[in-house]
């Protein structure tokens, strides 16, 4: 699993608690991270029409659309990227009783795993995640 969901739930809070569009600069203060990653990000977010843009001196982002109508699978399915588990780089032996299976029920356990998670992903929205902060 790669850091960009950890990353773009930051973002996402700090929109969701935000009074105002926030500055992209401000956004990579709170994260701690390059301002560019970020921008990566709501560029994604944007694309995944999670949030939008303003330009301008009063310019920055918000959410598209009200915390509540937001899941947290949502935001996850916007970065998905490959497996949950992870994939071998390497094919296993074909002529092997386990080599020639392994790959097809690591790709079911996989599936049901991330079915889960986004079960339970889903049961929650933005709001929700934001009111558990002070």
């Amino acid at each position: 699993m790669n850091g960009r969901f950890p990353i773009e739930m930051h973002i996402m809070t700090l929109l969701c608690t935000a009074d105002d569009y926030l500055s992209s600069d401000y956004m990579a203060g709170s994260i701690n991270v390059n301002p560019v990653l970020v921008r990566k990000e709501l560029s994604n977010l944007i694309k995944h029409q999670l949030i939008t843009s303003r330009e301008g001196k009063n310019g920055g982002y918000t959410l598209s659309k009200p915390a509540t109508s937001i899941s947290l699978a949502s935001i996850y399915q916007s970065i998905k990227q490959g497996n949950v588990l992870g994939q071998a780089k390497n094919q296993p032996n074909p002529a092997c009783p386990i080599g020639k299976q392994i790959n097809n029920h690591l790709k079911d356990l996989d599936n049901e795993i991330e079915q889960a998670m986004l079960n339970k992903l889903g049961t929650t929205n933005l709001a929700e995640f934001c009111n558990k902060f002070d």
